[in-house]
């Protein structure tokens, strides 16, 4: 089940293309929990998941996982990736180690 999805907008050439993010429920694994997420690029969907041990650690580390993955992207490094509104970044929190790749509003409010 989808817990919560943003729409994010890639400038190609002479239009624009909508790249979907999508975070899913935590849920128990065995002996864990995991959180999947999705980010539907241009070359196809990277699905990938986080793991805790219990359901908030999975789902923390899910978003931070999706705004690491978007801030070391490529569209962002070459400035073709934005916000579907006046907000200047992303709107995820990314690890510490890469704080300095925010931008924006990020680099003021997150």
């Amino acid at each position: 089940m989808i817990v919560a999805s943003r729409s994010l907008k890639l400038r190609q050439a002479e239009r624009e293309a909508d790249v979907g993010v999508r975070i899913f429920a935590p849920r128990p694994d065995q002996s864990h929990w995991s959180c999947e997420y999705e980010i539907d690029w241009p070359e196809g969907v990277r699905k990938g998941a986080a793991h805790g041990h219990d359901s908030v650690q999975p789902l923390h580390l899910a978003l931070n996982t999706v705004g690491a993955e978007l801030y070391t992207s490529d569209y962002h490094k070459t400035g073709v990736l934005s916000s579907n509104d006046s907000w200047k970044g992303y709107r995820f929190p990314v690890p510490k180690n890469i704080r300095d790749l925010l931008i924006g509003d990020d680099a003021k409010y997150l």
